[in-house]
C-alpha cells in the first residue's frame, strides 16, 4: 500500500494497471434491507481469481454507495481485500470513499488505509458543494488527516463537474493524488487535462481515445481503474483481455477487428444505455444498479435475493431486461451459475 508521499512515484511506476473491476452490491432480504456477503465474496474471487483481472473497484457507482451505510461500506471494502488478497496477493484495491460529509469519508478513507487498501478516490461530491474552491477543500481535509494514495473521480452523476483548470489545481496542491477517472464521456477533457498536470494518471472512461492512440501519446493510462469487465467476458472467453492486450500492445487495427469478430462491441451496442440511463430522467447520467445485476444473472454471477436497487433508485422495467437479456443471448456469454 503507498503512503500518500509515494503514491506518485507508485503510480508513475505502473502501480495502476490492468482491468479494474466495479462491483455491484448482492441485495438480499425484505426490501433488499440486507446484503449477501457470501455472494460478494465469490463475486471478488471471481474477479480477480477466475478472470485475473489485476486491480478492483469498491463501494463506487455501480455498488449504490448513496444506499449504504457506513458500516456495510467498510464491511464490504475489508471482505472485498481479504477475499482478493488471498487468491491473488497483487491484486490492487481501489476503494471510493466519498460521503455527504467530509467527516463521513474521512472515517471511510482512514479504513480503507488501515486495511490495506492500495488507493482511495474521492468522486466529486454529491451534494451543495462550491465549485473547484470546494472540492479542493474537501481533497485538503482528508488529504490532511490520511496517508494513502488519493484519486479523484469526476462524474455527471455528482451535478458538479469539475473543470480541466480546476483537477489540475488539486492535483498541484494535494501531493496524495495520484490519478483520475475522468467519467465526463468529453474526450477532450482528457487532453486538456494532461496538457495541464502531465504526470497525473488519466482514465478516460470514453474509450474511444485508445482507438485514437492517445495511450501512446501518453496522454490516458492502460489501467482501467473501474469497468465492469466481469460482464463481458468469461475465464474460457476472454475477450475484454484479449482486445485490451491489443490496444496496451499498440495493436489498435487488430484490436479494433476483433471487438468486432468477438462480439464485444455488439454486445456492448446491443444492451442500449440501460446501465447509465434512467428514461424519465434522460440528461442524467446513473450508475442504474440492477441493470448491471441482471446482466450479471445472465452470466451466472451471484445477485443476491433481492433483484433491485434500494430507493431512491427506480425498478428496472421488462422492456430493460428483455433487451438485456437478448443481447446476451446473441452475443454472449452466457454462464452456468458461479458458486458462492
Amino acid at each position: 500500500m503507498p503512503s500518500a508521499r509515494d503514491a506518485r512515484e507508485w503510480a508513475a511506476q505502473g502501480g495502476l494497471h490492468g482491468i479494474g473491476n466495479s462491483l455491484y452490491t448482492p441485495f438480499s432480504g425484505p426490501d433488499g434491507d440486507d446484503i449477501d456477503y457470501d455472494a460478494y465474496r465469490a463475486l471478488v474471487r471471481y474477479c480477480v481469481g477466475d478472470l485475473g483481472h489485476a486491480m478492483l473497484w469498491l463501494t463506487s457507482g455501480i455498488a449504490e454507495w448513496w444506499s449504504l451505510t457506513l458500516d456495510e461500506r467498510k464491511k464490504l471494502v475489508e471482505i472485498a481485500i481479504d477475499e482478493a488478497r488471498s487468491v491473488a496477493p497483487g491484486a490492487v484495491i481501489q476503494a471510493c470513499t466519498t460521503a455527504t460529509s467530509a467527516k463521513d469519508s474521512l472515517e471511510l478513507t482512514r479504513h480503507a488505509q488501515e486495511h490495506g487498501a492500495d488507493i482511495c478516490y474521492l468522486q466529486t461530491p454529491p451534494m451543495e458543494v462550491h465549485a473547484g474552491e470546494g472540492v479542493l477543500r474537501f481533497f485538503k481535509y482528508i488529504a490532511d488527516r490520511t496517508d494513502i494514495a488519493l484519486g479523484m473521480f469526476n462524474s455527471g452523476s455528482s451535478g458538479c463537474v469539475l473543470s480541466p483548470v480546476e483537477i489540475a489545481r488539486i492535483y498541484d496542491e494535494v501531493p496524495a493524488v495520484c490519478a483520475i477517472k475522468e467519467g465526463m464521456l468529453q474526450y477532450w477533457r482528457s487532453k486538456a487535462i494532461h496538457a495541464l498536470a502531465p504526470s497525473l494518471v488519466v482514465w478516460e472512461c470514453d474509450t474511444i481515445v485508445y482507438r485514437a492512440g492517445w495511450l501512446q501519446a501518453g496522454i490516458v493510462t492502460p489501467a482501467q481503474l473501474g469497468t465492469a469487465g466481469y460482464l463481458v467476458e468469461t475465464p474460457e472467453w476472454p475477450r475484454l483481455t484479449e482486445y485490451w492486450t491489443r490496444i496496451w500492445d499498440g495493436r489498435i487495427a487488430e484490436a479494433i477487428s476483433y471487438a468486432k469478430e468477438s462480439g464485444l462491441e455488439e454486445l456492448q451496442s446491443a444492451v442500449g444505455n440501460w446501465y447509465t440511463c434512467y428514461p424519465g430522467r434522460p440528461e442524467y447520467f446513473t450508475h442504474w444498479a440492477e441493470a448491471f445485476r441482471y446482466a450479471a444473472s445472465m452470466i451466472g454471477l451471484p445477485m443476491g435475493d433481492y433483484p433491485h436497487s434500494r430507493p431512491p433508485q427506480a425498478i428496472l422495467p421488462q422492456a430493460a431486461k428483455t433487451q438485456i437479456r437478448t443481447a446476451y443471448e446473441k452475443f454472449g456469454p452466457v454462464r452456468s451459475p458461479v458458486s458462492a
